[in-house]
């Protein structure tokens, strides 16, 4: 007995954590600081941490109530019907739920390249294919109708990340309705805002419901996360908001209780604690400006919660920043063998990124010895595809 061909499959990768690599390197936890994933420096909504806490005792139920009133919450957060919000186990749940309501058999997606694997992961593991348009690093990973649509050939989903991860890059509102607009009928388009909290514009909701001068489309379905400004990673809790016009089909494609009671608890806290989302987004801005002005290297300018770097040798730059207590991405696996991405992190924890990686690059450049035989190649691209939160 075997499990089907999996072989055009990719696995997930994740950034690698403190306890892993302390383990690793035989060291102390203590001395990494972790700014690989994307997480929030600041830790979860303190009143998500006190609802977990308040809500331990109560685990052994479904969470159908819990689930129902995150639901409305949400609804109401964005001005939608309660049955628009497609709540899920993590974004990639919810894209897990858009898969299974869209997908045909050897139907496509269209993703950007780079970008997040799980979603070519997902539309494989439903029996469809992916294809890929580009995002440019010689345009700044800019992103524009004509590049999606000049790639566009009757895809069944095309994926939008705005701020797309790894660069930081937008799409504005215009350029969505233009690639709506222009693609067939029965095409989504799904926008992925797992960082939308961090980048000064609308959301695309304004699309879907017809807002902000925009005619209601009832093509367009948007992504969001607890797991970024709300600190909720380890929760696991996301949720799309779809079409009205074809909402009632969640009830039908979802897995039962689709996030946890504990989940859903935390949710309905956090999404009130305009202060702790404040603080992040705040500390997320001081950040992203101290490395722009401060990093000896090009650094893309970004919307999200981090920075992409243009390092020369990632896996060199990011293995040295390691052994001296930095964690980073190394985005080889993104096809940017190149460049690093750094979460953004308190000032205490940026500051230190800044000046470890100023000193990899200046030891690089010298040789390591002062010979000055290291200066940092060109980056290139691959067509390898990678998952990364």
């Amino acid at each position: 007995m075997q499990p089907r061909d999996l072989s055009d499959h990719v696995a997930y990768e994740a950034g690698r954590g403190i306890e892993e690599v302390a383990r690793e390197l035989g060291r102390d936890p203590s001395e990494f600081v972790k700014l690989a994933s994307n997480e929030n420096p600041h830790g979860p909504s303190p009143a998500a941490a006190v609802a977990i806490r308040e809500t331990a005792s109560s685990v052994s139920s479904y969470p159908k109530a819990a689930h129902a009133d995150l639901t409305g919450a949400i609804a109401d957060r964005w001005d939608v019907d309660d049955e628009q919000v497609w709540l899920a186990n993590g974004g990639d749940g919810a894209i897990d739920y858009l898969s299974r309501a869209v997908l045909e058999p050897e139907d496509t997606i269209l993703v950007p390249s780079p970008g997040f694997a799980y979603y070519g992961m997902s539309a494989r593991f439903h029996h469809g294919d992916v294809r890929e348009y580009a995002l440019e690093r010689e345009d700044d990973f800019a992103q524009t109708a004509d590049d999606v649509l000049s790639a566009y050939d009757g895809d069944r989903i095309v994926y939008l990340t705005s701020p797309h991860n790894p660069s930081g890059s937008t799409i504005a509102l215009e350029e969505v309705e233009a690639i709506a607009a222009e693609t067939d009928a029965d095409t989504l388009v799904v926008v992925d805002e797992a960082y939308g909290e961090f980048a000064d514009r609308e959301s695309a909701l304004s699309l879907t419901e017809g807002r902000n001068g925009f005619d209601a489309r009832d093509d367009i379905a948007v992504l969001r996360t607890f797991s970024k400004a709300y600190g909720l990673a380890g929760v696991r809790l996301g949720y799309a908001v779809v079409p009205e016009a074809w909402a009632d089909a969640y009830a039908r494609v979802n897995t039962p209780f689709a996030a946890s009671e504990l989940a859903c608890r935390a949710g309905l806290a956090a999404i009130d604690d305009d202060e702790h989302v404040k603080r992040t987004v705040e500390t997320t801005v001081e950040s992203r400006a101290y490395m722009r002005e401060h990093i000896e290297a090009h650094v893309w300018e970004s919307e999200g919660n981090f920075a992409l770097v243009d390092v020369g040798d990632a896996s060199t730059v990011a293995e040295e920043m390691q052994d001296r207590g930095v964690i980073v991405r190394d985005c080889s696996s993104f096809g940017l063998p190149g460049c690093i991405r750094i979460t953004c992190g308190t000032e205490d924890e940026t500051e230190r990124a800044v000046e470890t990686l100023n000193e990899i690059l200046a030891d690089l450049e010298l040789g390591g010895d002062g010979t000055g035989d290291g200066e940092r190649d060109g980056d290139a691209t691959t067509d390898t595809e990678v998952a990364d939160t």
